[in-house]
């Protein structure tokens, strides 16, 4: 008669480090606790206790900390039960089918247990992870685009994965519901801007509402590429308006190029301007007019008040200067637009002249009224 072949005793320390090898090197002190616990349920065909559960759980955060793979964590653990099963005590002592098969559905009904729970614990960790990784990323953009903490920016700009440059240029996006952080259009404006560049000089964020870009000016055609992807984000039946802010130096460049690119929307809705991109390098004109409020209040009332205080009232005639300056001062051209005839316009013109004293013709005369016109949609 054959003689029997001997069942080994379980050694958990080995059981662990070949585990670990087949895992592909996860480390084997994540399996603290897991093979002893098998083992009973296997001799008693009992089920795993709440605290081991909470012990797998523990387990799985510390795993996700350490950068362990969920994957690879759980291979782990499979690979520990079918190196252990043959030397499980429950295993050893089967003496019959019946309760061969009682020992099997307990194992493995642990193993699904703890599996489980350490799958949950590993995905806590991970949404946590993931909180304070958004909540750091969100403190740094407000830091940023505020102007605090100016000192530390370049060493935080590491640690959300941005590379600060010494010259910083900010487009600015706007529609009418505003952008929000992890909405589709971010995400796709987002990836396709990385895909283009190297992801460590571009930042894409979202501020007061404002789908922001913060890149390094070396980057030629960034502002151009960004006004691109916000359309092809959006679509063409969405309202939407781009300000790009001047290269500014320094820690501080990127909250001054934020104001002007914002500053540079602010200018385009007040004043109507045509077009979807709106450059701070081309209003100039206008951030100097509006630094001084008081003076600019002094020049519209002094110039337009003639026409407002007018029989019948001065809006008609404030319509006909708008349209006449936009139109590159061709009567014939404001006349079109304003739907009114070309006699119309000549005669709004005179009348301007005659209340305040100015033409619209005379080359500094007309740029006082220009200014007015546009200080008064300003302020």
């Amino acid at each position: 008669m054959a003689r029997k072949e001997p069942v080994p005793v379980m050694d958990v320390a080995d059981i662990a480090r070949r585990a670990s090898q087949d895992a592909q090197g996860v480390p084997a002190d994540l399996l603290d606790g897991y093979l002893e616990a098998l083992a009973q349920v296997s001799a008693g065909g009992g089920r795993l206790s709440a605290e081991h559960l909470e012990s797998r759980r523990a387990v799985g955060a510390v795993a996700a900390e350490r950068g362990v793979s969920m994957r690879g964590a759980i291979d782990l653990y499979l690979s520990a039960t079918w190196l252990a099963w043959p030397s499980l005590p429950g295993v050893r002592g089967s003496t019959g089918a019946e309760m061969f098969t009682a020992v099997g559905k307990a194992v493995f009904r642990a193993a699904d247990a703890a599996v489980g729970a350490l799958a949950e614990g590993y995905e806590e960790a991970r949404r946590w992870a993931v909180r304070r990784e958004e909540s750091s990323r969100r403190e740094f953009v407000d830091d940023l685009l505020d102007g605090r903490n100016l000192g530390e920016l370049a060493e935080r700009a590491e640690r959300v994965g941005f590379r600060l440059a010494a010259r910083t240029v900010v487009a600015v996006a706007w529609i009418d519901e505003s952008f929000v952080d992890g909405s589709a259009p971010v995400r796709r404006v987002d990836a396709s801007l990385r895909a283009r560049v190297d992801a460590r000089d571009v930042l894409v964020t979202t501020k007061e509402g404002l789908l922001v870009c913060v890149g390094p000016e070396r980057l030629i055609g960034l502002a151009e590429e960004f006004v691109r992807l916000v359309g092809a984000a959006v679509g063409e039946d969405v309202a939407w308006r781009v300000g790009v802010g001047l290269a500014e130096d320094g820690p501080g460049g990127p909250v001054r190029s934020f104001g002007q690119a914002r500053d540079a929307l602010d200018v385009a809705e007040r004043l109507d301007l045509p077009g979807r991109v709106h450059r701070a390098s081309d209003l100039l004109l206008f951030q100097v007019l509006g630094r001084d409020r008081a003076a600019l209040a002094g020049l519209v009332s002094a110039v337009l008040s003639p026409l407002r205080e007018a029989r019948g009232g001065g809006d008609a005639l404030v319509e006909t200067l708008s349209a006449y300056f936009a139109c590159g001062r061709v009567a014939t051209e404001c006349a079109r637009v304003l739907h009114i005839g070309v006699r119309t316009v000549t005669y709004r013109l005179k009348r301007v002249e005659e209340l305040t004293g100015y033409s619209a013709d005379d080359p500094v005369q007309g740029l006082t009224l220009h200014v007015a016109v546009l200080g008064a949609k300003l302020l």
